[in-house]
């Protein structure tokens, strides 16, 4: 019933903006078309606003699940009309609050407070920020040894998790009917996808875990010219609060005021693809909701620019392999090495085996050679995706769930290159870092490494070694045994095999001549006399038949 309402929902908010409009007529169905009408008593209510605004209001009316597909749009500018995408970038950090009191109740009631003022020397009612899943407000921690500190306390909004679960069932409801009507919908994988967005966004609600996020980032950075992340005051946090110091930067959609200051705008973009590279291929733990309203850039020194990242509740990890198969697919692109692409598709296992190499590579050369040797504002990433998408199609490419996150993050560290530096040369920047990266996994270096990681094991293991190999060498002696007395037994269970089967024939001998002199001589002595004989080499044949034992010979 609740999944009933809430289509309905969606339907009368989509229609009441007109958002029905921003489709040509021509892409939909007769039957959509005649759906529509059917909803005569929701018109577009908002004939006055432009689209964009009407799109940024629909989102923000339906809740968080469309906010967050509308902030990944707002980073496509190459794929949205301007001003569609300015209306979308306010999603970012723009979402109506909710009542700064009942906030504050919310944190009482989380951290067993009698009254916020037992722990915070100052608490702020009006929100600093409201975003799509929760709202954050300023205050002053009162440490230990009896200093203020200033602080943020992120809230979760009360009631999202009845919304986002009824959102996410109508989702999966939807793929499942994509995935059985849609040509593509057992490649495309919609129903693992929308399982594997319900994680995120049921991830994204767990503060605790966000917590926990931040602390193993901020542990990755430490010490790092590139990237900050704010302490988090884990001992007044909870899983609907979250308590972070406060941080002073100017956000990186800012660029009038990054230019004004002097900010090294090259560099803070060439570091922003480092940042990303960093966090996927050396620590295989990202930050995977990197949208402008989440990055902001210190003002202590604009020559030599620092990111300081917010917001840890999506966060992507990779294993091994597919890190592994990544990489090497980078450099391959990098250095225009399409059949090596191609093989490690099928290698991985993201095509089928049966593809041919040649056309793989030959596809992959029509799409990815035009991008090269031009800066990042002469390429069309939007034109690309669609080609890699068609290529997809013709080779049976199948979507990689585990890699969303991923190719969600690529956006948005293309939209952030675009707006800061348009002539960042994406490739170069990135392809000494791979080329590291990979001497580091296969060559000496990776070695000792190796030997640097298991030498406390090796260590702790040592002084156990002379028993490990007195119990590996007695257990080698049993089995050594027990072989030997494997093959005596089939050496036996062979001659008895053989010579039932030398009794077995002469019974059937027997049998045919006892039939032949049946049907010349009818019952005489010499019948009998035959007969006589083949019972008792059938006798024999059974006497020496290969016996078992619990279903095995013996």
């Amino acid at each position: 019933m609740m999944r009933t309402r809430r289509f309905y929902k969606i339907t009368k908010t989509l229609l009441s903006y007109g958002l029905d409009d921003l489709i040509p007529a021509g892409w939909l169905p007769w039957t959509i078309r005649l759906g529509r009408h059917a909803f005569f008593w929701l018109p577009n209510k908002h004939k006055d606003k432009p689209a964009g605004v009407r799109l940024r209001l629909a989102l923000e009316e339906l809740g968080p699940v469309w906010v967050k597909f509308g902030q990944m749009l707002s980073t496509r500018r190459d794929l949205l009309p301007p001003d569609i995408a300015i209306e979308l970038a306010r999603l970012q950090d723009k979402v109506p609050p909710f009542d700064g009191h009942a906030a504050q109740r919310i944190i009482e009631k989380s951290l067993g407070l009698q009254s916020i003022h037992d722990c915070f020397a100052d608490f702020d009612t009006t929100p600093l920020a409201s975003a799509s899943i929760a709202q954050v407000h300023t205050g002053k921690l009162k440490t230990r040894d009896g200093e203020l500190t200033d602080i943020v306390i992120k809230v979760i909004r009360p009631d999202i998790r009845e919304t986002i679960n009824a959102d996410l069932e109508l989702m999966e409801t939807l793929a499942s009917v994509a995935a059985h009507h849609l040509p593509d919908g057992r490649r495309l994988k919609p129903k693992e996808v929308v399982k594997e967005y319900r994680k995120t966004l049921l991830d994204e609600l767990d503060l605790m875990r966000e917590a926990g996020n931040a602390i193993q980032l901020k542990r990755n950075f430490e010490n790092s010219d590139m990237l900050y992340i704010p302490v988090v005051y884990s001992d007044y946090s909870r899983h609907n609060v979250m308590v972070m110091e406060r941080i002073d930067g100017i956000p990186v959609s800012d660029i009038a005021t990054l230019k004004a200051r002097g900010v090294d705008m090259k560099k803070l973009a060439e570091r922003g693809v480092e940042v990303f590279f960093t966090q996927v291929f050396r620590d295989s733990f990202f930050h995977a909701d990197m949208h402008p309203g989440n990055i902001f850039v210190a003002k202590d020194d604009p020559l030599n620019p620092r990111y300081i990242g917010i917001d840890f509740g999506i966060v992507g990890t990779l294993n091994r392999d597919d890190k592994r198969y990544l990489a090497e697919n980078f450099l391959a692109f990098f250095n225009r090495d399409y059949r090596k692409v191609a093989e490690l598709h099928v290698d991985s296992g993201w095509v089928p085996k049966h593809t041919n190499i040649e056309e793989f590579e030959s596809a992959i050369r029509t799409v990815c050679e035009p991008i090269f040797e031009k800066p990042l504002a002469e390429i069309s990433f939007g034109h690309v995706l669609i080609n890699l998408f068609n290529t997809a199609r013709r080779f049976e490419m199948e979507v990689q769930p585990q890699l969303v996150l991923l190719q969600k993050t690529l956006l948005y560290i293309e939209g952030l290159g675009r707006q800061l530096y348009p002539e960042l040369d994406l490739w170069k920047t990135a392809k000494p870092f791979l080329e590291r990266w990979m001497k580091e996994q296969l060559g000496w270096r990776a070695i000792v490494r190796s030997v640097k990681e298991n030498a406390p094991y090796w260590a702790e293991k040592l002084p156990e070694m002379p028993m490990m190999l007195y119990e590996n060498l007695r257990q080698q002696h049993n089995i050594d045994e027990r072989e030997r007395e494997l093959r005596k037994q089939q050496l036996l269970t062979q001659r008895q095999a053989s010579t039932s089967l030398f009794w077995t024939v002469l019974t059937g001998s027997g049998l045919i001549c006892t039939t032949l002199l049946w049907n010349q001589t009818e019952l005489s002595e010499v019948t009998i006399g035959a007969g006589i004989v083949t019972v008792l080499l059938g006798l024999m044949a059974w006497r020496t038949r290969p016996k078992t034992k619990n279903n095995e010979f013996v």
